[in-house]
């Protein structure tokens, strides 16, 4: 059923430790990416006009550098980000170097995810928290946030899902994971059959990340309650 090249990738352990590293680069950054993505989409949504505080200027110059760097397609940025990941991490090759490669290519999309949820909160809630004498960072901290709380999980899911795409595209410049056994065992060494286990067990992630994710957000929903 499977070919010879299957069953000798399988039984040395390297396609489970493809599956481990492509969920260790998705997670981890995803995290980071939310680390420097959510309150950089605070910050555009508060600083937006009819936010809690217009800041114009900053406003602008936030929104053209998240715009620039979603601007250029992934595989274009991976190329023109390997000084920075040789910078950072100290090489331009392997998992660490694809882990800053896919945080900068993530957080501005995790910014504008989090700017949209946090415009989605009821305004009335806001003017109900302005008039209580709430400052802009207690609205923040006690209303915009919780508010969009289920906004921002299925965001995460998404971002997280885009993530796990990009890290299976960067094996082509020395990634590891799924991507890099498609490639390698199965494209480059015509083993269909190796690509598609590797493109099933992505779909799996996928799905396993879309099922926790919606449970999550059903019990911090509280319009589901």
């Amino acid at each position: 059923m499977f070919s010879e090249m299957f069953y000798k990738i399988w039984d040395a352990g390297i396609l489970q430790l493809g599956v481990w590293e492509t969920v260790y680069m998705t997670v981890l950054s995803s995290i980071v990416a939310y680390i420097i993505g959510l309150p950089l989409g605070v910050v555009l949504s508060v600083t937006a006009p009819g936010g809690i505080r217009p800041v114009g200027w900053l406003n602008r110059v936030l929104g053209f550098i998240v715009n620039f760097f979603r601007s250029i397609p992934f595989i274009v940025l991976m190329v023109a980000m390997l000084p920075v990941a040789k910078f950072v991490v100290g090489t331009s090759l392997g998992n660490k170097a694809v882990i800053v490669m896919l945080i900068i290519a993530a957080a501005p999309y995790v910014a504008r995810m989090v700017e949209g949820s946090i415009k989605e909160v009821d305004a009335g809630v806001i003017e109900a928290a302005n008039a209580m004498g709430c400052t802009n960072f207690q609205i923040v901290r006690k209303v915009l946030i919780p508010e969009a709380k289920p906004a921002l999980i299925n965001g995460a899911i998404i971002s997280m899902v885009t993530i796990l795409g990009y890290s299976a595209m960067a094996a082509t410049i020395g990634g590891t994971g799924l991507g890099q056994i498609a490639i390698i065992y199965g494209h480059q060494r015509s083993n269909a059959d190796i690509t598609w286990i590797c493109v099933l067990l992505l779909v799996i992630i996928v799905q396993i990340i879309q099922e926790v994710g919606m449970v999550i957000v059903r019990r911090t929903d509280k319009r589901t309650k």
